[in-house]
């Protein structure tokens, strides 16, 4: 009870030195880690009909499982996906914020905003995993966004989770412009389980994570491999997804 005391004073004593700003415009709001209600109106949240592989938006409404025109024709090795934000306008700033500006203050919130999409993925011992980084560019980079998120997402799901479950066999070069085709072609096989790894995934369902998703070729890599060292279900969820008309 003193303890939970201390800890609620110690955070009223924080929010008057530093008082909760928002993520995206930096004005002040009512609680830590959340945008303001003109940021939170303009930010491209996915809401409604979803594609059931890739998180989506879709026109209309359904009680079933639908697919996108992508995900119809592609086929993807997860059983489900969920995104949380479109990736355009202010998701896409936050999204390179986190990844290229040092934002780690974006992780917490986004890490919520994924969980209220992907809760209905959740299976019982569910491992959570980030797509990982070539070691030379997580050094560069002093951090995996995908990481980062995938941490506070298991803290919000109550699930386990992973930083290293994952490991990229080789350094592939930039994705940014190239062809669908060739995303797939540069990412086959180039994502793995170490050895050390895989008593931890074989026969138990997987939640891979990630910061966007565009193509879909780094997940389906991450699904294959997990599904190669033992895992029962391959589940994805994105902070952003890339869609045509964004």
């Amino acid at each position: 009870m003193a303890h939970r005391l201390w800890s609620a004073g110690m955070q009223t004593l924080v929010q008057m030195v530093y008082p909760p700003r928002c993520l995206s415009c930096g004005g002040l709001v009512e609680t830590d880690f959340g945008l303001c209600g003109t940021c939170w109106r303009d930010t491209p949240f996915v809401s409604g009909l979803a594609c059931d592989l890739c998180g989506v938006p879709l026109p209309g409404q359904s009680d079933h499982a639908e697919h996108c025109d992508d995900c119809l024709h592609i086929a993807r090795p997860w059983a489900q996906g969920r995104a949380a934000l479109v990736y355009r306008d202010r998701g896409r700033r936050m999204v390179l914020g986190l990844k290229h500006g040092d934002r780690h203050d974006i992780a917490r919130p986004a890490a919520k905003w994924m969980a209220r999409v992907s809760r209905g993925l959740l299976r019982e011992n569910m491992l959570a995993v980030p797509v990982p980084l070539h070691v030379k560019r997580h050094l560069r980079r002093r951090f995996n966004q995908a990481a980062l998120l995938t941490q506070a997402l298991a803290a919000e799901l109550g699930c386990d989770w992973c930083p290293d479950a994952l490991e990229r066999a080789h350094a592939t070069q930039p994705l940014e412009g190239k062809s669908r085709e060739d995303r797939f072609a540069a990412l086959h096989g180039q994502i793995g389980v170490p050895d050390r790894r895989a008593p931890l995934i074989q026969g138990r369902p997987v939640l891979i994570v990630d910061d966007v998703m565009t193509s879909g070729a780094t997940l389906a890599a991450a699904s294959e491999a997990c599904l190669a060292a033992g895992a029962t279900e391959v589940c994805v969820c994105v902070l952003a997804r890339a869609a045509k008309d964004a």
